[in-house]
C-alpha cells in the first residue's frame, strides 16, 4: 500500500510538453491544476484506490485531493484499521463511507439528496444529528469488482455510518462514460456532493465541479473522434453481495 505518489508521476522535466503533471499525475493536455486553491474543509475525506485503477485520463481521485486541505489519497488493497491509515486515533463510528449497495435516496428519505443508511438499507431516524456526527469520508475509487474488493478486504469499513445520495442530476461523464446506473456519480461528483452539504458550503461543490467540467472539457478536445465505449462497473454505481 502506499500514499498517493504525486511527487513520482513525472519523470521529465517539468518543461517536457509531453510528461504527466507532478500534481495530478495526468498528461499535459488536460492537466487542470493550475487555479486550484485547496479548499479548508472541516470534514475530512479519505480516498482508497485499488492499485490497478487505471483510467489515468477521466479518473478524479488525485484531482478531488487536491482540492482539499484535508485530504488523503492511498493506494492499496487493504489497512488494518481506519486509525492505521490516518496516522493517529480515530473512531470510525464517526466516520461514513459512500455505501456501494443498491438503495436510491429517493426511496428510503424522499427529498434528501445524502441520506444515512443502517446495515439493512433503511434511513436511519434522526438523519440531522447522524449527519452532524460525521468527522469524516471514505470513498472507493475503482471499478465496480475493485471497490469490492476493497470492502472485503477491509472489515474496519463496516463500523462506520452509510450514505447513500440522491443527485438531482446524472454524472456530468455524459457520454463518455456508459453508466449501469442513472444516480452513479464520479469520485470528485461525490465528494462535492458529500462535503458541500455536510459543511453548508455550496462553494465546496462549485469548485470541484468546475473542476471537473473543465478536465471533461479538454478530455473531448484531446481525444480522438470515436464512439463512446462501455467503462466497467464502478463504485456507488451497482450492488455487490456485502457483509452485514
Amino acid at each position: 500500500m502506499t500514499d498517493e505518489p504525486a511527487a513520482e508521476a513525472a519523470q521529465a522535466t517539468p518543461a517536457d510538453p509531453n510528461a504527466d503533471c507532478p500534481h495530478c499525475g495526468k498528461r499535459r493536455a488536460l492537466c487542470v491544476c493550475e487555479g486550484i486553491t485547496p479548499i479548508d474543509n472541516t470534514v475530512a475525506l479519505l480516498i482508497l484506490q485499488h492499485p490497478q485503477e487505471q483510467d489515468r485520463d477521466l479518473g478524479t481521485a488525485r484531482l478531488t485531493a487536491l482540492h482539499l486541505k484535508h485530504a488523503q489519497l492511498k493506494i492499496g488493497l487493504s489497512w488494518p484499521s481506519l486509525s492505521k491509515i490516518l496516522g493517529r486515533p480515530t473512531d470510525p463510528q464517526r466516520w461514513a463511507i459512500l455505501y456501494l449497495g443498491s438503495v436510491k435516496a429517493e426511496a428510503v428519505a424522499p427529498g434528501r439528496d445524502v441520506v444515512v443508511v443502517n446495515k439493512n438499507g433503511n434511513a436511519v431516524e434522526d438523519q440531522e444529528t447522524a449527519l452532524r456526527e460525521i468527522e469524516g469520508i471514505v470513498l472507493l475509487d475503482g471499478t465496480w469488482s475493485q471497490a469490492k474488493t476493497l470492502w472485503w478486504r477491509n472489515p474496519w469499513m463496516l463500523k462506520c455510518k452509510r450514505v447513500v445520495l440522491g443527485p438531482k442530476r446524472p454524472s456530468r461523464y455524459g457520454k463518455l462514460r456508459r453508466e449501469p446506473r442513472s444516480d452513479g456519480l464520479s469520485t470528485i461528483e461525490a465528494a462535492a456532493m458529500l462535503l458541500a452539504r455536510l459543511e453548508g458550503k455550496p462553494e465546496i461543490a462549485a469548485a470541484l465541479n468546475a473542476s471537473f467540467e473543465r478536465l471533461l472539457a479538454r478530455y473531448r478536445e484531446a481525444r480522438p473522434t470515436s464512439p463512446p465505449h462501455p467503462r466497467p462497473w464502478r463504485r456507488s454505481r451497482h450492488k455487490p453481495k456485502h457483509r452485514q
